[in-house]
């Protein structure tokens, strides 16, 4: 018998068969909040000290904050998908021009949030193995429903511990299609959907203008103001917009910096530094200058000192 299935508790037997309670997580998070009632109650007097002596407070499991907004929608002749380019390390920010939209196939794009490493390494395999199956199939076209699966099964197999919160878009001989993909592998065929810690504010853009048969224009105005929802109204969110628009004739526009409300170049460019902090040219006097030409074919064996190896 299993250990998830033989132990025991407080409550009576564990039921036969198979179990899919989490025993033993609610177990630990019960230990857990009781070694932090022990902790608190011990600041304020020795019966809690001597009750929590011995053993150190446990930490409960938080929800983790992606820190980004990324969305897709369909329209009438493809996919648009949108990003936001800001990048943080708790509540700094690490990156001001992060990608976060990614290559899969040609017809076929991915856009990440979560831990940058794990949705970067996980689109990477995935494009990795649809090449393969390209190539096995005569090169024909990747369908987006394969990329899906793929990507699905994988986060699945890894139960929610790699942080890839995706949106996948793209075009195949079935039309425009855009999926959402979850950290543990659920998934959602949707006409638009959005994610990331910025994903109510777009969805509210979203809800509001978009409509079934838009053109191509409408879409990227619309997915442009759905990322700017994000980037002004979630402090995870930031920076520049990118765009990506795969049609069904075939072909791709990805537009890194699409829009760009931060732009911070012109404000350094109006900042008047003293020219005291300028070095101009012969401010270092030169003592002393000397170039030696290096020997004609480089360097031979008879530049080399050759020694025998003691035995």
């Amino acid at each position: 018998m299993s250990e998830f299935t033989g132990s025991t508790g407080p409550e009576g037997p564990a039921p036969s068969g198979f179990s899919f309670e989490n025993v033993h997580r609610n177990a630990m998070i019960g230990q857990m909040q009781q070694q932090q009632a022990s902790a608190s109650n011990g600041a304020h007097g020795p019966a809690g000290a001597s009750a929590s002596a011995g053993s150190s407070p446990g930490y409960l499991p938080m929800a983790t904050k992606t820190g980004t907004t990324i969305v897709g929608l369909v329209y009438k002749d493809g996919v648009v998908l949108g990003a936001d380019t800001r990048a943080t390390g708790g509540s700094e920010v690490a990156d001001k021009n992060c990608e976060k939209i990614h290559y899969l196939a040609p017809n076929i794009y991915c856009c990440g949030a979560g831990t940058a490493a794990d949705t970067e390494k996980t689109t990477e395999i995935i494009s990795s193995q649809l090449e393969l199956l390209r190539m096995n199939m005569g090169g024909a076209q990747s369908r987006v429903v394969t990329a899906c699966t793929m990507l699905k099964r994988m986060l699945f197999r890894y139960q929610g511990h790699i942080s890839a919160a995706l949106v996948l878009g793209g075009v195949d001989a079935t039309g425009p299609h855009v999926y959402q993909i979850y950290p543990h592998g659920s998934t959602g065929k949707l006409p638009y959907t959005t994610m990331g810690s910025g994903s109510l504010a777009a969805m509210s853009v979203f809800e509001t203008g978009w409509t079934e048969g838009m053109s191509e224009a409408e879409a990227v105005d619309l997915v442009k103001r759905a990322i700017l929802a994000g980037v002004f109204n979630d402090l995870g969110s930031g920076s520049n917009v990118d765009t990506c628009v795969i049609r069904t004739d075939g072909t791709t526009t990805l537009d890194r910096g699409a829009v760009q409300p931060n732009d911070v170049q012109p404000l350094r460019d109006s900042i008047r530094r003293s020219a005291m902090l300028t070095m101009r040219p012969g401010t270092t006097a030169i003592l002393k200058s000397e170039f030696t030409a290096a020997k004609r074919g480089g360097v031979t064996l008879a530049d080399v000192t050759v020694t025998e190896m003691e035995t």
